[in-house]
């Protein structure tokens, strides 16, 4: 069962229990964290197989703290994908793959799409 860190600060998640619902419906098994900081920490001692990075997060915003896991040997080779409804700008999108995400879906999330994404990157040798 692939592990999937979601990243959100959001208080009452309700695209989190949707997404959330979803993934474990398909396979996946769930842990967060609430912001870039805690998303390091997890992601460290968790090793979980994908990254949910939302972007705009309190304490250090996902564009940091992604820039820190692909820069540490102990999970440069998870693979993130952002979700943020600020990708909608060529300059946030450009931001995000700079920072070092693997690929990125513009919220509110269409989940099929989503789950393509993540098997693919899942897929594909480190």
């Amino acid at each position: 069962m692939p592990k999937v860190l979601i990243v959100d600060d959001a208080d009452i998640p309700p695209q989190f229990d949707f997404l959330g619902d979803f993934l474990k419906q398909n396979g996946f098994g769930l842990f967060s964290a609430k912001d870039g900081q805690e998303a390091i920490e997890r992601a460290r001692l968790k090793q979980p197989d994908i990254i949910l990075m939302d972007l705009l997060m309190p304490t250090m915003d996902g564009w940091e703290a992604t820039k820190i896991i692909k820069k540490s040997k102990e999970t440069q080779h998870i693979p993130i994908i952002a979700l943020s409804a600020t990708l909608y700008t060529a300059e946030n999108q450009k931001k995000t793959l700079a920072a070092g995400c693997d690929d990125m879906q513009v919220r509110p999330v269409e989940l099929p799409l989503l789950l393509e994404k993540m098997n693919r990157l899942l897929s594909r040798d480190p």
